[in-house]
């Protein structure tokens, strides 16, 4: 079954959402993550993706108290990701608690410190961030599009050892309209030992069963929780069957 990973991105140690990566387009949802990460845990999640916008915007780790407190507070398995940029953010990340970290723009721009972290951490604790415009990596914040093939990204990192990835499809994210099902699947069918977490478009409970038809790891769920459009009820009925 596949796994409901839902997001908290972080600024200013609040619970936002953005619109497409937009920092003029945020909303705030909670000033507490905390409380936000234990109704999750109180619905059966057992994951969390946590973002931290602040320091995606800085290229640095920023909000590390707020991962402390939810990893030691719920027993939820938390991913961080956002601007993590070097050995020592790794090293405040995992000391704060995360069981994985996410690196997308680093897989990048600098390679050679994500196969670092790689080799260094295991693949057990190294998700790459694949985010992706119209299929060709998009970087910094989706800010910026590169002339890098999804599908090859994907291959060529699989074939160092990458065994978790987290794709968004930007031209989804944040609007609702639902996920990008037919690229999913192209990647799951490609990849099949890739453990492929979905994210971006999820606006309701079907959008998640269409995914967890294709037998991918797990997909992430941000504004549709927030907006009510999936209830936490929907998710502990759907562990529930």
């Amino acid at each position: 079954m596949i796994q409901i990973i839902p997001a908290i991105d972080l600024i200013d140690g609040k619970c936002v959402r953005l619109t497409q990566g937009d920092y003029e387009q945020k909303k705030v949802y909670n000033e507490n993550p905390l409380e936000v990460a234990r109704q999750f845990e109180d619905a059966g999640i057992t994951r969390l993706h946590l973002v931290d916008l602040d320091g995606a915007k800085e290229k640095r780790i920023i909000n590390h108290k707020v991962l402390e407190s939810i990893a030691s507070k719920t027993s939820l398995q938390i991913d961080f990701g956002g601007g993590l940029q070097s050995d020592e953010d790794l090293r405040i990340a995992f000391e704060s608690g995360a069981k994985q970290i996410t690196g997308g723009s680093i897989a990048v721009k600098k390679p050679e410190i994500f196969l670092n972290w790689l080799s260094t951490y295991g693949s057990e604790k190294i998700i790459l961030g694949a985010d992706a415009k119209d299929e060709m990596i998009a970087v910094s914040g989706w800010q910026e599009t590169t002339e890098l093939p999804l599908m090859d990204f994907l291959a060529d990192y699989i074939q160092k050892g990458v065994r978790y990835s987290i794709s968004t499809d930007v031209a989804k994210d944040g609007l609702l309209q639902g996920p990008s099902t037919a690229l999913y699947q192209r990647i799951s069918e490609n990849f099949p030992e890739l453990k492929l977490i979905a994210s971006g478009g999820i606006s309701r409970m079907q959008d998640i069963e269409d995914l967890d038809a294709l037998k991918i790891f797990g997909v992430i769920v941000g504004k549709a929780i927030y907006e009510n459009r999936i209830s936490l009820k929907d998710i502990e009925r759907f562990y529930a069957n």
